[in-house]
C-alpha cells in the first residue's frame, strides 16, 4: 500500500501594509491608511526607490542621439 497524505490547501494570508506592517485596509489597499499611502508616494516622488546601476546619469541620452559625436539623422 502507498502512504497518501491529504492534498495541500491554500492558506490566505492577510496582506500587510508595506509602509508600517499593519493589516491592510480595503479602502487604501495595499496600505492600512491614507497616511501610509502618502508616505509611499513621497518616497516615489523623491526617488527613494532606486535601482543601483553602473551607468552615469545621461549616458542613455547620448545613445539615443547617435553617440557623443552629435550625429543627427
Amino acid at each position: 500500500m502507498t502512504d497518501r497524505s491529504p492534498p495541500l490547501r491554500a492558506v490566505r494570508i492577510e496582506p500587510k501594509c508595506p509602509t508600517c506592517g499593519k493589516p491592510a485596509d480595503p479602502k487604501y489597499k495595499p496600505f492600512c491608511r491614507k497616511r501610509c499611502a502618502d508616505i509611499d508616494l513621497g518616497r516615489w516622488l523623491k526617488e527613494g526607490y532606486r535601482v543601483p546601476t553602473d551607468e552615469a546619469p545621461g549616458e542613455e541620452d547620448l545613445d539615443d542621439r547617435g553617440g557623443a559625436s552629435g550625429q543627427r539623422g
